[in-house]
């Protein structure tokens, strides 16, 4: 998949010409691949060089090192999504005996606390770089030629340093919308930095990304629309994809479906944002305090002058690599840069690593890209290993797979609504009991080889991460069947599944 022929032409300075202050590596980029992999390379013995730099969004916001997970990401992605998960928990808690009166949410604290939190990981991290002799440059790098690097700081005063070999690890950034008033739109960039509360909000776009900010700031309790052009979570299994869209609407969040953004218009006495919305003549106009766009991201490479250097350049700005190196022989590239590579921060990292070995101790280990955990952290959570059911069938064909599943109510849930007298909380929770689920994929051809692991329910990235192992292994069904599960659990159902969809059967679960 990643194949690209080796130019080994010289495209600018040799080592012979190289200034005094020559490194052996210079890593574009301070997130999780780039950091990875310089500190690797300096503890292999290489001289090393670290260029990060970030350019604020349109709207002033701006961060520390670290790279979008720390910053803009996973963590506090992570943090806020706990908070939804305390609320929801506290309004279930008196079913355990606990009197709490849930007076709001305050956004101002959260965001104070995760803020602290991110910036004491930056501290971290460039005390992490000083002790492991890597050289931190709070600079924007680009190519010169193949071996030299423009540095610019943040007066805009310009240097130069030369590599023997450079890896670029800039990553993404979110694509901006292309309409009338986009000016007035955040992304995920913004929203975790802001200082007040987003209020009621559009969120345009149906990515991980999207669902999962739509789904804590519901959960924390403000008004959220969804605007969805097409599908829920486009790669991922259909099925559970819609189970997140499902449980998201139960519990609150709108959806629009089939529609896009055509306008935004900004009140300049009230500050509100009018979108005007829709699908061809038929569209909408509805207002509110915040647009937050979700629509994709865009790999950061546009400035970084690799045309100097004889990288070659997808038009969606991503790089064919083959073992992570480019067209061009001394540059290499690791993380959301890399064409076809998922966009996740642990694949950077262990890519980063494994080239440093290969580069500076002869290691002989390569990346895997297959087979790869994630999660999405929606307020119904999901993990995936593998094929989704549609990929699997495409690749092995129809009767050729075999799909075991079953729903579950996890028993953390099973007093949340107990109250037969309030209609609208017992029908959700009937609703909430049949949500959850779990699937195994398997090619019938190799023995029920699992080519697809699917979980939605509470603690989804524990749960997957755990079976993640057995699925780069090639476990069988039947290793599942032989394994004794943790009871009581929701991961031990994987280890009882019997259902398949080809049976008809239902797929509900009974006993404790």
């Amino acid at each position: 998949v990643y194949k690209r022929q080796v130019s080994t032409q010289s495209t600018g300075s040799t080592r012979d010409t190289m200034a005094a202050a020559a490194y052996d590596l210079v890593v574009i980029g301070g997130g999780s691949g780039g950091l990875a992999a310089s500190k690797a390379a300096a503890e292999l013995g290489a001289r090393v060089a670290v260029l990060d730099f970030v350019t604020p969004t349109i709207h002033g916001t701006k961060w520390g090192l670290g790279g979008t997970c720390v910053n803009v990401g996973c963590i506090p992605k992570k943090l806020m999504h706990t908070a939804g998960i305390h609320g929801e928990s506290m309004h279930a808690s008196d079913k355990f005996g606990w009197k709490c009166n849930v007076t709001g949410h305050d956004w101002g604290t959260m965001t104070a606390q995760v803020n602290a939190y991110i910036k004491s990981l930056n501290f971290g991290y460039r005390n992490d770089l000083k002790s492991k002799n890597v050289e931190y440059l709070n600079k924007l790098g680009r190519f010169k030629d193949a071996h030299t690097i423009e540095c610019t700081d943040a007066k805009g005063d310009v240097d130069e340093i030369t590599a023997d070999k450079v890896i670029i690890a800039v990553g993404g950034r979110p694509t901006p919308l292309n309409i009338p008033g986009a000016e007035h739109v955040i992304d995920s960039d913004d929203l975790f930095w802001l200082k007040k509360s987003p209020g009621k909000t559009c969120v345009v776009g149906a990515s991980y990304v999207a669902l999962e900010c739509a789904g804590f700031l519901n959960a924390i309790g403000l008004d959220v629309t969804v605007l969805v052009r097409s599908i829920l979570l486009r790669g991922f299994d259909r099925e559970y994809s819609e189970k997140i869209g499902a449980h998201m609407q139960q519990h609150g969040t709108k959806f629009a479906y089939g529609v896009t953004p055509s306008k935004i218009e900004k009140d300049p006495a009230t500050g509100k944002l009018a979108v005007t919305f829709g699908s061809g003549a038929d569209q909408t106009t509805e207002q509110f305090d915040t647009v937050l766009s979700a629509v994709g991201r865009r790999a950061l490479t546009d400035d970084l002058g690799l045309a100097n250097a004889g990288v070659e350049v997808q038009p969606n700005g991503k790089l064919i690599t083959e073992f992570e190196q480019t067209n061009v022989e001394n540059i290499y590239a690791v993380g959301d840069v890399i064409q076809g590579a998922p966009e996740l921060t642990p694949v950077a990292i262990q890519a980063g690593k494994l080239l440093a070995s290969r580069l500076y101790a002869n290691g002989s280990k390569y990346m895997d890209y297959r087979t790869i955990a994630t999660t999405v952290f929606t307020p119904l959570e999901y993990g995936a290993i593998g094929y989704s059911e549609e990929d699997a069938i495409s690749e092995f064909g129809q009767s050729n797979v075999e799909v075991y599943h079953q729903q579950f109510t996890p028993l953390e849930w099973s007093l949340n609504n107990l109250d037969f007298n309030n209609e609208a909380a017992q029908a959700l929770h009937e609703f909430d009991k049949t949500i959850c689920g779990v699937k195994l994929i398997c090619n019938k051809l190799e023995d029920e080889h699992v080519v697809g692991l699917h979980y939605a329910g509470p603690n989804a990235g524990e749960v997957t991460q755990g079976f993640a192992v057995a699925m780069r292994l090639g476990a069988l069904k039947e290793d599942f069947d032989l394994t004794v599960g943790i009871h009581p659990t929701t991961a031990e159902l994987f280890t009882t599944l019997n259902v398949t969809k080809s049976s008809g059967e239902a797929a509900d679960a009974g006993g404790c």
